[in-house]
């Protein structure tokens, strides 16, 4: 039960209605019989590559670095992932990361970084990661405790960082670290290749949703000055900048994840005897497969409103990127968990759809933002508008 009439609503231009209509024929064709199997890291490197042959990374970066649009295009990027997501989660994390793991450069680098580094991104070719989180700073991002500091024309980094997205697999990784010689609120996003002798995979890490994660560590790790993404000093700018594109998007999979364990429901209830008749001609049935319709069109409302206001214009969307994730995330992690429900004993079945759906949701809840970190910049916001004299009724 394909249900596209979301696309429809006043968010939507025509080109993403046939962007929608495009992505879902391929995926019928090429994505149908997609098993990454237990070499996650190959499966990885495959999709990403077959996503470039396709054409599909060309929504992942701004024209100036190959893409489709002048600048990114936040509305195809979410149904890029809600459209993957009810296929594969593996897939839509490896899109998600050619488009957040490039976004620093693509949004705030140099023109010869662009050059360097998008093209080959959108060919499938150069795998990125966005590395940010630390051990002892993960919501609290100024707890970084990585540093850079200048040698000679360039810098040298020293420090851990874990929980990187591409760990491993990536062929560079856009790095923020405190600047050793600036203030404390003091930051640089720097482009480190993963060949540099200075970095190291130090680990990988296993988590309920195979995907490649790990820690790296910087010993000493020497870049040029051209390595630098945006301005010295402001690279806290760099990464949310970045992180407020992409937060809509993370609300988009949540969204292509809850779509597939309602279709998943309706059609096993409708088949599901249960004491002399269908599961679904109970009312409390019923109840339940209403409650999972309402949370998703409310998330989609949320998600590409986000989305839509990003393109329309607004260089910051803290609000709306904030309400998008949270609500989108929260709900789809209610929905997958009545879809198991409402499966029984099937629900917890390894491999079955609904148990890999449970074990995708989980994690959208805490990274790029927690949760509660979403619900912060919220009230945060609300108190910054009511004292400029703003008003959200």
């Amino acid at each position: 039960m394909l249900d596209r009439s979301f696309l429809q609503w006043p968010f939507f231009d025509d080109h993403h209605r046939k962007l929608a209509a495009d992505l879902e024929s391929w995926c019928e064709r090429e994505m149908r019989d997609f098993d990454p199997g237990a070499e996650i890291d190959n499966a990885c490197r495959k999709v990403i590559k077959k996503f470039g042959d396709a054409g599909w990374l060309r929504y992942a970066v701004p024209k100036s670095g190959g893409g489709m649009h002048e600048r990114l295009d936040v509305r195809s990027i979410c149904i890029i992932r809600e459209t993957l997501a009810r296929r594969s989660g593996l897939a839509e994390f490896s899109f998600a990361m050619q488009g957040l793991g490039s976004g620093p450069i693509s949004q705030f680098g140099s023109d010869a970084l662009k050059k360097k580094y998008l093209p080959g991104v959108v060919a499938g070719e150069r795998i990125p990661a966005f590395a940010i989180s630390e051990a002892d700073a993960g919501s609290d991002l100024s707890a970084m405790q990585t540093t850079a500091k200048k040698s000679g024309s360039g810098y040298v980094i020293n420090g851990t960082k874990t929980w990187i997205s591409n760990a491993g697999i990536a062929t560079h990784y856009v790095v923020f670290c405190r600047f050793t010689e600036g203030p404390p609120t003091s930051f640089v996003a720097l482009v480190v290749e993963a060949t540099n002798p200075g970095l190291k995979v130090a680990e990988r890490i296993e988590v309920i949703a195979p995907h490649p994660l790990g820690t790296l560590e910087f010993k000493d790790c020497q870049v040029a000055a051209d390595a630098l993404v945006g301005t010295e000093g402001k690279g806290m700018g760099v990464a949310l900048g970045t992180l407020d594109i992409f937060r809509p998007t993370v609300g988009a999979a949540a969204l292509g994840f809850s779509r597939r364990a309602l279709d998943e429901s309706v059609a096993w209830t409708k088949n599901r005897k249960a004491f002399g008749q269908n599961l679904s001609d109970f009312q409390i049935t019923k109840t339940k497969l209403a409650d999972m319709a309402l949370a998703i069109d409310a998330s989609a409302l949320l998600v590409y409103r986000a989305a839509w206001a990003r393109d329309s214009g607004a260089d910051r969307i803290p609000r709306e990127a904030a309400m998008a994730k949270l609500f989108a995330t929260e709900s789809a992690q209610r929905v997958i968990d009545d879809a198991v429900q409402l499966f029984g004993g099937m629900g917890v079945v390894s491999g079955h759809p609904v148990e890999r759906l449970y074990r995708e949701i989980r994690a959208l809840r805490i990274y790029e933002g927690t949760s509660e970190i979403q619900k912060l910049i919220l009230a945060e916001q609300l108190l910054k508008d009511e004292a400029a004299g703003r008003s959200h009724a």
